[in-house]
């Protein structure tokens, strides 16, 4: 498939901090690449304020102008969400399609989403981002459907579509709600069963499928590219003592996330704040690995998560020749495409649970296998010996302190 052109346009605030504007400006042209874009031109402007009617002043939408009719771009994409009313003004001076780094993310997640529900989310995020843009898209929007930035909800005609919309909203909110319900009979029944959950956490291109993939042998999807995994994935795994957790794989973090899809990935998030352990997974290779560890750890803060035990992943160290110095307890540094590696990662995240969890002793008779296995299913042993004079086990491991186990087996 051939790609489109595009120019890529960003304003920078005198007092913004250099390496901030230049990762955020970078991440544009990784989303860009991940959407199917051919990046042409880069064109920045330093500007203190923003123009309320073009969003850049008028001499440099002319340069604009003039660096896409040499590149033959057929679309210029801004580091900044656009009202309405500036998306129409540039559309207008530059004479190509023009979307912002929002639409573009929501691009992307209309091309990755694969539950029902996911598809749904995006749709909806998409719909009602689309929704007071509406007349500034003109004749853009007959060609939904064709590149960048038009995925998703398909084509539409002008001002009788404003109800069609309306309506599409209402109706996929309404079949978003019976999800919510069907997740909350699934979530209770986990908890009833006291399934332990671990929640991958990371900022996009982290390596958390990888990971995921390596430790469930599962086959989620898994590319060098933003927003690979959008649906969140649980699946079952068994920790180096035996003891059985739940592991969900989550979408990818990102500086400026759109806030209506923060709103439409309530779901994927809501994996984590759900969660009973989290392991965040960083990039150390990244040239911006401190921003996007700290840009996670906000959204934890946002999600109410960061009190929940965390152990951080310093991956791809493979490919870092320099020393590399954690800046966070505890912490471990591997490359998840190593399988000694995996292996240190789970003994790492039971060391954690030691420390957080309640050491036992406890006496199970030989009688009682059933019992014996729940110990190995649902706390960490570390120690099991057979006394043949009171036939039975001695067993001794950590426990979490609100484990019903606690109460009828270890008395």
């Amino acid at each position: 498939m051939e790609k489109e052109k595009v120019v890529l346009v960003a304003r920078k605030a005198p007092r913004q901090d250099e390496e901030r504007f230049h990762s955020s400006l970078e991440e544009l042209q990784s989303l860009t690449e991940t959407a199917g874009g051919e990046v042409c031109e880069v064109i920045v402007q330093n500007r203190e304020h923003i123009h309320p009617a073009t969003y850049l002043g008028e001499g440099k939408l002319e340069e604009i102008k003039f660096s896409a009719d040499e590149t033959e771009a057929e679309i210029v994409i801004f580091n900044d969400e656009l009202s309405p009313g500036q998306l129409r003004n540039i559309s207008d001076r530059v004479e190509r399609r023009v979307i912002d780094r929002s639409q573009l993310i929501l691009d992307i997640f209309a091309s990755r989403a694969r539950t029902k529900e996911g598809k749904l989310q995006v749709e909806l995020a998409q719909l009602q981002y689309l929704l007071p843009r509406l007349s500034g898209q003109g004749t853009e929007l007959s060609r939904l459907g064709g590149g960048i930035g038009t995925r998703g909800p398909g084509e539409t005609k002008l001002e009788t579509d404003r109800r069609h919309i309306q309506r599409r909203i209402d109706d996929i909110k309404r079949r978003l709600k019976t999800v919510v319900k069907q997740r909350e009979q699934y979530r209770k029944r986990r908890d009833e069963n006291y399934a332990f959950q671990i929640a991958i956490v990371g900022y996009t291109n982290a390596g958390k499928s990888t990971f995921f993939n390596r430790l469930t042998s599962s086959d989620s999807f898994e590319e060098n590219l933003l927003f690979a995994t959008l649906d969140p994935l649980t699946r079952q795994i068994s920790l180096p003592s035996g003891f059985q957790a739940l592991l969900s794989d989550t979408v990818g973090f990102i500086q400026d996330l759109p806030t209506t899809l923060i709103a439409a990935f309530r779901s994927t998030l809501e994996e984590v704040t759900e969660a009973d352990f989290i392991l965040h997974l960083v990039d150390a290779s990244h040239p911006d690995h401190v921003e996007q560890e700290k840009t996670v750890n906000r959204l934890l803060d946002d999600l109410e998560a960061s009190h929940l035990p965390k152990l951080t992943v310093y991956n791809k160290m493979d490919l870092i020749s320099d020393v590399f110095i954690p800046s966070v307890h505890p912490s471990i540094k591997a490359s998840v495409k190593d399988p000694i590696d995996i292996k240190r990662i789970t003994n790492k995240i039971e060391s954690v649970l030691t420390e957080e969890w309640e050491h036992y002793h406890a006496f199970i008779e030989a009688s009682s296998g059933k019992q014996l296995q729940q110990l190995k299913n649902h706390s960490i042993v570390t120690r099991i010996r057979f006394m043949e004079d009171q036939e039975g086990y001695a067993v001794e491991g950590y426990i979490h302190p609100e484990h019903p186990l606690k109460s009828s087996l270890l008395r």
